[in-house]
């Protein structure tokens, strides 16, 4: 049977007052090293293996991909470059996790489509946001989201929405405390409308959001925590992008609302060639679908220095962690 639809989550995003470059800049400080975990403070480890449902009947099955040489594009869609003063590099992505999934066509408002998935939400820090604890947080080539096709209505769908929430990927770093002067480090950063964090992990060292950055609770799109480790010390900062950019080339028929991160793409067969998803529910066999995730300079930060390196060091505020765009291929 069709799942129900539910529009909470659209209506969440509808009402956020979060908008794209309205976000608080980092702190600037030096790295500080980190503390034990001390009660009530939580750092959870989200599963990293999605479980399917259960039954043989063929499915609609969805796993990511991250692409550093795929076009790196803007909130409508248009190829875009590095502004000056900032400095941007494409890091290695380690894990990512979903928390919405529309198939589409050109006129379909957000949640008016065909809504396939919406994760699990908590009010534990007060408005409406996704729970970090309860979140799936896949690897490249794995599969984060599976439905049965017979339980999706029949059509034609020329687009796909994916609201992204959680990625933790390694980037390169400068500092003078590191040796030979450069080094790499972890990033968790949070790009969800908004995310309930009690705390988390980075290369299974436990962390928790800093006072300055509103402690443990909810956190609006932007939160990111960096993590590196000198010479056997861990060292920790966190802090809040400025912006979140989230490409949507529908944004004139069918805008997203701000801080949704619904990353918006048109389905492409093998060759590349666009190409819509049909959905006749008389399948026999699994449809994979390849969500092909633009990286290629998503980490953004003001050089400030001004020399193409990170330096967390100096507090070089981050400024944008969006994904670059987003291509589902189906297979």
């Amino acid at each position: 049977m069709k799942q129900l639809k539910t529009p909470l989550f659209v209506s969440l995003v509808l009402t956020s007052v979060l908008a794209f470059n309205s976000c608080k800049k980092d702190k600037d400080e030096e790295p500080t090293s980190t503390t034990t975990t001390t009660p009530p403070y939580t750092a959870c480890a989200p599963a990293t293996v999605y479980t399917p449902p259960s039954g043989t009947s063929p499915k609609l099955i969805f796993q990511f991909k991250f692409d550093s040489t795929q076009v790196r594009l803007d909130n409508i869609g248009n190829p875009s470059t590095v502004p000056a003063g900032n400095a941007a590099q494409s890091p290695i992505f380690n894990f990512m996790s979903q928390h919405y999934i529309e198939l589409a066509g050109d006129l379909d408002l957000v949640g008016a489509g065909e809504v396939l998935h919406i994760g699990q939400q908590t009010t534990a820090g007060g408005l409406t946001a996704i729970d970090y604890c309860a979140s799936v947080q896949t690897a490249e080539n794995a599969t984060f989201f599976s439905i049965p096709i017979d339980s999706i209505n029949p059509g034609s769908y020329k687009w796909l929405r994916v609201s992204l929430a959680y990625q933790n990927y390694t980037i390169s770093y400068k500092s003078t405390s590191v040796p030979g002067g450069f080094g790499t480090g972890t990033i968790a950063s949070f790009i969800g409308f908004r995310t309930y964090i009690t705390g988390y992990q980075m290369n299974g060292v436990s962390y928790n959001p800093t006072a300055a950055t509103g402690g443990q609770g909810n956190h609006n799109q932007g939160y990111w925590g960096f993590q590196t480790n000198v010479a056997g010390t861990n060292y920790f900062i966190d802090g809040q992008s400025a912006g979140t950019t989230v490409p949507n080339p529908l944004f004139a028929t069918s805008p997203i609302p701000a801080g949704s991160c619904l990353v918006t793409g048109q389905f492409v067969d093998n060759t590349l060639v666009n190409s819509p998803l049909v959905i006749t529910g008389l399948e026999t066999a699994d449809i994979v679908i390849t969500v092909s995730l633009s990286t290629n300079k998503s980490f953004e930060w003001v050089d400030s220095t001004p020399d193409g390196y990170f330096e967390p060091s100096i507090g070089e505020a981050v400024v944008d962690m969006g994904i670059r765009g987003l291509i589902p291929i189906k297979n």
